[in-house]
C-alpha cells in the first residue's frame, strides 16, 4: 500500500496528451458559451435553457477536473514552479468565461415563469433548485462587466492573497532541538507524551511565524478587504449574512445554535480544568497541554501504522453500513491518500470530492495518533457524503458549507462512540473519552474563538489596517472569551490567525462556524440512528443526497430536525456533557 495518493485517474502528468487536450478544450468551451448567448431568446425559454446548462455541463467538468488535478498537485508541493504557473494560466483562462456566465444568470432570473418551463423538460426539472435559486440571486447579481471584472481581478488579488499564506506556512522551516522541522511536524509534537517536548515544540512553533507574520498579515488584511467591498456592492448587510446566505442557511439557525453553544461553554470549561488538574498545572490549562495525553495514559498510548488505521477503520464502520467500509477499502487500496507530512506539502488535512471519476483524494499529515485515524474517518466521511451525490447531474454536486461537515463529523461520532462502548478497560475507556472531549472542545470552544476571530476583523477592517501584533492581540482576546479561565491566558496560542487556512479565501467566508454546526447536527443524527438503528441508515443517504439540491433547514426536516429550535442544539450539547461528567467521574480519584 502506498503512502502517496496517484492522481493518474485524472491525468498521468503533464505530458499526458488528455492534459494537453483538456487544457487547449477549455478556451474552445468558453468561446462556444459566448457563441451560445447569441441565439438566447425568451421567446423559446425551454430550448435556450437547456443549451444553457449543457454547455455549463461540459465547462464544468473539463475546468473541474483539471482544476482538481493541478490544486491536488500544489497541495503535496507548492513550490513546484510549472504546477504555479499553470494554476495560474488555468484561472486566467477560465476567468474569461465569468461574463458569459453571469450572462447566462441574467438570462435565467429574466425567465418570465421558471415553473412553466420546468414542466416541460425531464432534464431541466433535474435542475429544479438550481434554476430557482439563480433566478432568486439575482437581486444580489451586478453588471455583467463588473462580475466579470471582479472575477479577473480575483487571480491577482483573493487568490493571489490566499496563495501566498498557504506557500509561507507549507514552506516554513521550524528549528527545533537542532533539527529542522515542517510546521505540520512540530505541530504534530502537540500529541507527545513529553510535556517538555510539548513545550519546546510550542515555543518552537511561535518563535516559526514570527519572520511571516507581518507578509500573512497582509494577506488576511487585503482578502477581508476584498469581501467587505464585494459584500457592499451586492448589497449585504455584512460578510456573515453574504456568508449565510450563500450557505442556504438562515441567520435564526445560527442564532439559536450559538445561543446554545454560549451558554454551554462552562461545561467544557469544566472538563479543560480538570484536564489542567491532572496534568499538574495550577490555574488554567497551558495551550500546548490542549492535545496532551494524560499522564496515567502515557504507558497506554499507542501508534497506530496505517495498515493498522485501516483495520480500525474498517471494524467500527462496518456495523453501519456496507458502502462505506466498501469505499474506505478502495481508498486505502487504489491510492485516494497521501498520508505523512513534508517539506512543502500543505498542513492540516482535507478531502477533495472528484464526483465526475466517482473517487475522492484524501490528504492527511498522519503521525500515527489515535487522533489521526480520528482526521481519516471524518475526511472519509467527506469521501462518503461524495459517493452519495455522484450521480447528480455536474452542476447539482456542489454542497453548501454548513452541511459540508456533516458526514465527516458523523463519522467521527460513529468511531468514537463505538470505540468507547466496546472497551471494557477503565483507562482506555478514560484515554478514549479524553480524546473524543479535545475533539469536541475544538469544535465548540476553538471554532467559537475563530468565529469571534473573524467577525471582529471583518468589522475593524472596514476602517483600519491590521498589523500581525493587532491580530496576535485579538486571536488573545477570542481565545480568552471562548475558553474563559479554563486556559492559562500567559499561554494561548497568538498567531492561530497564521495557521488557519480557512481565513483565507475571497469566496468563503467564516468557514468556523460549520464545524460547530456540523459536530452538533451529527450528534443529533447519531442519536437517531443509535434510536432507529438500520432503518435510519436509508434516509441518512438520502439526506446527504439531497444537501446539494436543498436548503440547509430543509434537509434537516428529512430526518425531523427542527434546525430553527435552540432545543435541538441544547439536545445534541447535552449529549457532550455526558461525556464530560462521565470524565469527571473517572477521573475523581485520579487527583
Amino acid at each position: 500500500m502506498k503512502d502517496t495518493w496517484s492522481l493518474d485517474a485524472l491525468y498521468t502528468g503533464y505530458d499526458d496528451p488528455n492534459f494537453t487536450k483538456d487544457m487547449q478544450s477549455l478556451q474552445q468551451l468558453i468561446n462556444d458559451l459566448n457563441e451560445t448567448l447569441k441565439h438566447l431568446s425568451h421567446e423559446d425559454e425551454l430550448k435556450s435553457l437547456t443549451e444553457i446548462l449543457r454547455k455549463q455541463e461540459q465547462l464544468a467538468l473539463c475546468s473541474w477536473k483539471l482544476g482538481s488535478y493541478l490544486s491536488l498537485r500544489q497541495s503535496t508541493d507548492t513550490s513546484d514552479a510549472q504546477t504555479v504557473a499553470l494554476l495560474g494560466q488555468l484561472n486566467q483562462t477560465a476567468s474569461e468565461g465569468t461574463k458569459a456566465l453571469a450572462q447566462m444568470d441574467g438570462f435565467i432570473q429574466a425567465c418570465a415563469d421558471i415553473d412553466k418551463v420546468l414542466q416541460q423538460s425531464e432534464y431541466l426539472k433535474e435542475y429544479e433548485y438550481l434554476l430557482k435559486e439563480t433566478k432568486q440571486d439575482g437581486k444580489y447579481r451586478l453588471s455583467d462587466d463588473v462580475e466579470a471584472v471582479i472575477s479577473k481581478l480575483n487571480i491577482s488579488a483573493g487568490d493571489a492573497w490566499s496563495n501566498l499564506q498557504e506557500y509561507l506556512t507549507s514552506t516554513l522551516e521550524v528549528a527545533y532541538q537542532n533539527k529542522t522541522l515542517t510546521l505540520s511536524e512540530v505541530r504534530n509534537l502537540a500529541y507527545d507524551n513529553d510535556p517538555e517536548v510539548r513545550k519546546a515544540a510550542y515555543e518552537a512553533e511561535l518563535k516559526a511565524y514570527e519572520p511571516i507574520a507581518e507578509s500573512v498579515a497582509f494577506a488576511l488584511n487585503n482578502i477581508k478587504s476584498q469581501v467587505n467591498t464585494i459584500c457592499d456592492l451586492r448589497g449585504f448587510s455584512s460578510p456573515l449574512d453574504m456568508t449565510l446566505y450563500y450557505s442556504r442557511m438562515e441567520r435564526k439557525t445560527l442564532e439559536a445554535m450559538m445561543g446554545a453553544i454560549t451558554a454551554a461553554l462552562p461545561m467544557f470549561h469544566s472538563y479543560l480544568k480538570r484536564k489542567a488538574e491532572l496534568l499538574g498545572h495550577k490555574g488554567g490549562l497551558p495551550w500546548y497541554d490542549l492535545f496532551a495525553p494524560l499522564n496515567i495514559a502515557q504507558k497506554a498510548a499507542k501508534k497506530y501504522t496505517v495498515e493498522e488505521a485501516k483495520e480500525y477503520l474498517l471494524k467500527h464502520f462496518a456495523p453501519f453500513a456496507k458502502d462505506l467500509t466498501a469505499m474506505i477499502e478502495a481508498a486505502f487500496a487504489c491510492e485516494w491518500i497521501d498520508f505523512y507530512p513534508r517539506k512543502g506539502k500543505v498542513g492540516g488535512a482535507f478531502c477533495a470530492n472528484l464526483p465526475f471519476i466517482k473517487q475522492s483524494r484524501v490528504l492527511t499529515n498522519y503521525d500515527g495518533e489515535l487522533g489521526d485515524i480520528v482526521t481519516l474517518a471524518h475526511e472519509l466521511g467527506h469521501a462518503y457524503h461524495g459517493l452519495m451525490i455522484e450521480d447528480h447531474r455536474i452542476l447539482n454536486t456542489d454542497y453548501s458549507m454548513p452541511v459540508a461537515e456533516t458526514a465527516s463529523t458523523f463519522n467521527e461520532n460513529i468511531i468514537m462512540n463505538a470505540a468507547i462502548t466496546e472497551e471494557c478497560d477503565p483507562l482506555q475507556r478514560l484515554i478514549l473519552i479524553e480524546k473524543q472531549l479535545q475533539d469536541l472542545t475544538q469544535i465548540i470552544c476553538d471554532i467559537y474563538s475563530r468565529y469571534i476571530f473573524e467577525r471582529n476583523v471583518f468589522e475593524k477592517r472596514k476602517n483600519s489596517f491590521m498589523f500581525a501584533g493587532e491580530l496576535c492581540d485579538m486571536m488573545r482576546e477570542a481565545q480568552q472569551e471562548a475558553y474563559g479561565d479554563a486556559l492559562d491566558h500567559n499561554c494561548l496560542h497568538p498567531y492561530m490567525w497564521i495557521n488557519k487556512s480557512h481565513y483565507y479565501s475571497a469566496s468563503l467566508s467564516f468557514y468556523n462556524f460549520p464545524y460547530a454546526f456540523g459536530g452538533l447536527f451529527a450528534r443529533g443524527l447519531v442519536a437517531r440512528y443509535e434510536k432507529e438503528g438500520e432503518a435510519f441508515v436509508d434516509k441518512y443517504r438520502a439526506m446527504l443526497k439531497a444537501t446539494t439540491v436543498s436548503h440547509v433547514e430543509d434537509v434537516a426536516a428529512m430526518v425531523g430536525i427542527d434546525l430553527q429550535q435552540r432545543s435541538f442544539w441544547e439536545e445534541s450539547l447535552a449529549t457532550c456533557k455526558e461525556r464530560i461528567d462521565e470524565f469527571l467521574e473517572l477521573t475523581k480519584g485520579l487527583l
